[in-house]
């Protein structure tokens, strides 16, 4: 029996999710799918530039497994470029995450999702001083707190 996939971390969240050749919008085309996992090895790896080990750590896994996300995303991206297929980014195990923020003003509480950037008000009251919670260590909270203008 396998062992069950363990969930990547990615922060990640493309604005566009199928690409494709100008002006085949009509045309039926062959699809190559990427996963988000192999979207964020790339960021990580060909975009930021980080070797795989530190890359393997921001996403939670082993560097092993970064090796081969990586091999396979780029076989797949080499397939739509070369053979002019549609390629379209959806699924893989993965782990977007939260970031928690607080309103100093009116103290309410929200999530976005991890790399969707930060709020620009606060939801309830549209106040503009709030903080990024995170949980640092064993229970330790760390704040970071701005106020937007």
């Amino acid at each position: 029996m396998p062992r069950p996939c363990k969930k990547r971390r990615v922060i990640c969240n493309p604005l566009a999710t199928s690409f494709g050749p100008r002006g085949a919008s009509n045309l039926k085309l062959e699809s190559v799918t990427l996963t988000y996992d192999e979207l964020e090895a790339i960021r990580l790896a060909d975009f930021e530039g980080l070797y795989q080990e530190q890359a393997a750590e921001k996403m939670n896994i082993s560097r092993q497994t970064f090796g081969n996300i990586i091999t396979a995303a780029h076989q797949k991206v080499a397939d739509f470029l070369i053979n002019s297929k549609r390629l379209s980014v959806e699924g893989g195990v993965v782990d977007v995450g939260v970031c928690r923020f607080v309103c100093g003003a009116c103290g309410h509480a929200w999530s976005v999702a991890r790399g969707a950037g930060k709020p620009g008000e606060c939801p309830q009251c549209k106040g503009n001083e709030f903080c990024c919670s995170k949980k640092i260590g064993k229970g330790k909270n760390n704040q970071t707190c701005w106020r937007n203008k």
